[in-house]
């Protein structure tokens, strides 16, 4: 069995761990505010669709919300999932694109070609046009659809953006890294351009507003210029907390004690979302929406842990596939749940959540075959089993294969080099390179050499390509199972087989000089016309082996750089 050390830090320091949690007795903005009297004649509350806001916040892991011990205050989040139902087996994906893309279409990423990294700035290529969006779905159900925040799934061409894939207005970024106040994104050295939209046009005129106040203004203005009366869905993508840490630095100084620079500025983003939530909560009680509403809070991947994030006492970090990367913090708020002020450990996956706001909103799911997600509602409101009893976390072929993998090892059933993971009741595998292993602590002072003295690291076991976890026994992936139990290995390999068989080519084409903000004033935005698109996706050759043979010598050599990059990263200690 593996061995694992624990040096410098003391059981004692994990006990204490807690958070300062304000005063709710006092007058709130999330306390019941006056409703508009009409509402009284309306139909009792679930007579009608309700009214859905569906929150994503970027990079926050497992253990960076009051109600998981953090040290980080979120009065807000810890009050709403309180009274709500908290999802406490619930998972997400370990970076981006993914999650989003999965959110927005309930189908695994094996299905829309996205299996590989994520969309990244210069790249032909966006959520498939074929895929039927929640918003479309839900704008068919006679909602007004609006997002809020971060897209990140592709922009090269018009046909892409959110605005066209079902979201009637939209405010936001399209690509996955800006500044804050500025909006700029750089893809590189002296690939940089502004990125916030209004529509379809840039918004040049919010540049210097803190991005998470200018989102939850945003959504309070959509609640006071709609009408209760109609069912209204709204996507809230805050791009915190993400990096580049940046906050307002009066939330900064609440977080002054804390030794580590990144978790501080960290801590006081959070803290900020946190606050940025309870405006859009007292909005809708102030419009006239909470009676007649459901809150869903989700993170899209675990916590960057070199950038203040922790996801303690899980294992790994973002972009792994250990529980610290794919185990997100999920809550339902509203007042229509039947069985409310409880933890709920239903099996719960992001594309769930697809079939379940579209049953709410009593659309027609009949003509969208093929979903992978599941309607969780009753298990939710009412406290009912979960009808998920599996999960695809991935298949990623065109990732760095492990070293120590083959077929054999996979009783020749399945190559343990291909980065893949599945959980089936309470048995999870992964196989390849799961990604950065160790167990991080909070307060670790990863800004400093030598600071690793509270990080407990794998001392065992790093020649491996496969392992297997009872999570529900083990839930922080302790002890690897697969030497004893070889025929669920076997189980579960061929339920990889499986879905491996129904998986579609990857979309990760080359990056092309024409994205460029340079070509498009300035900033980032639809560059592509419609007789590339069609050169680029035209034909039955994969897009990644297409591009590939068009790469010149300077693509190849920085295609190289990036993959060294990622491999060094995932090693990093």
């Amino acid at each position: 069995m593996a061995v694992y050390a624990l040096t410098g830090f003391s059981l004692v320091s994990l006990l204490s761990f807690g958070y300062l949690s304000w005063d709710w007795m006092k007058p709130s903005l999330v306390a019941d505010v006056p409703t508009d009297p009409m509402e009284k004649s309306l139909p009792p509350a679930f007579s009608r669709p309700p009214h859905i806001i569906f929150i994503l916040t970027d990079d926050q892991g497992y253990h960076d919300v009051g109600y998981h011990g953090s040290d980080i205050q979120t009065p807000t989040l810890d009050r709403l999932a309180a009274e709500g139902v908290k999802l406490e087996n619930y998972y997400i994906q370990p970076i981006c694109t993914p999650s989003r893309s999965q959110l927005i279409t309930g189908r695994y990423q094996i299905h829309t070609g996205l299996q590989h990294s994520i969309i990244r700035p210069r790249q032909p290529n966006c959520l498939p046009l074929d895929q039927v969006t929640l918003p479309q779905k839900l704008q068919e159900a006679g909602y007004s659809t609006h997002m809020v925040g971060k897209w990140h799934l592709g922009f090269y061409k018009k046909e892409c953006l959110p605005t066209r894939r079902g979201f009637d207005t939209f405010l936001g970024s399209l690509t996955g890294n800006v500044d804050y106040y500025t909006y700029d994104n750089c893809d590189g050295p002296g690939v940089c351009g502004y990125d916030l939209h209004e529509g379809e046009d840039v918004a040049w005129d919010q540049s210097g507003k803190y991005s998470t106040f200018l989102y939850a203004q945003r959504v309070s203005k959509i609640l006071a210029s709609h009408s209760p009366k109609e069912p209204i869905f709204i996507y809230v993508a805050f791009q915190a907390v993400h990096t580049p840490l940046q906050s307002p630095k009066e939330y900064i100084y609440r977080y002054r004690s804390m030794g580590n620079v990144a978790r501080r500025k960290y801590a006081a983003m959070v803290t900020c979302m946190d606050e940025a939530v309870k405006n859009i909560t007292w909005a809708l009680k102030k419009y006239g929406y909470y009676d007649n509403s459901v809150i869903v809070f989700s993170t899209d991947n675990g916590g960057q842990t070199f950038s203040g994030g922790s996801n303690w006492p899980l294992r790994g970090r973002k972009g792994t596939y250990w529980e610290g990367g794919v185990r997100g913090i999920g809550f339902v708020h509203s007042p229509l749940i039947k069985r409310k002020r409880r933890t709920s450990w239903a099996l719960v996956h992001i594309t769930d959540w697809y079939p379940t706001l579209v049953s709410l909103a009593r659309g027609n799911l009949s003509n969208v075959p093929g979903l992978d997600g599941y309607n969780v509602w009753p298990a939710i409101s009412e406290g009912k089993e979960s009808p998920r009893t599996e999960i695809l976390h991935n298949i990623d072929p065109l990732y760095n294969h492990a070293k120590y993998g083959s077929l054999e090892d996979g009783f020749g059933i399945w190559n343990t080099a291909v980065q893949a993971s599945i959980r089936v009741g309470e048995w999870k595998l992964l196989t390849g390179d799961p990604g950065y292993s160790d167990w991080i602590p909070p307060q670790t002072l990863t800004n400093f050499p030598g600071s690793w003295w509270n990080l407990e690291r794998l001392t065992d076991g790093l020649r491996k390509s496969m392992w297997l976890f009872n999570i529900t026994a083990d839930p922080y992936e302790r002890y690897d199972l697969s030497d004893q139990r070889p025929d669920v290995v076997r189980t579960l390999l061929m339920r990889l087989v499986y879905y491996n068989r129904t998986a579609i080519p990857v979309r990760y084409p080359a990056e092309n000089p024409r994205a460029h903000p340079d070509f498009n004033g300035g900033a980032w935005g639809p560059w592509a016309s419609e007789d590339d698109a069609e050169e680029w996706e035209g034909g039955r050759e994969p897009l990644k082996s297409r591009n590939k043979k068009k790469k010149c010598k300077i693509c190849k050599l920085r295609s190289f750089f990036r993959k060294l990059n990622t491999r060094l990263m995932s090693n990093r200690i």
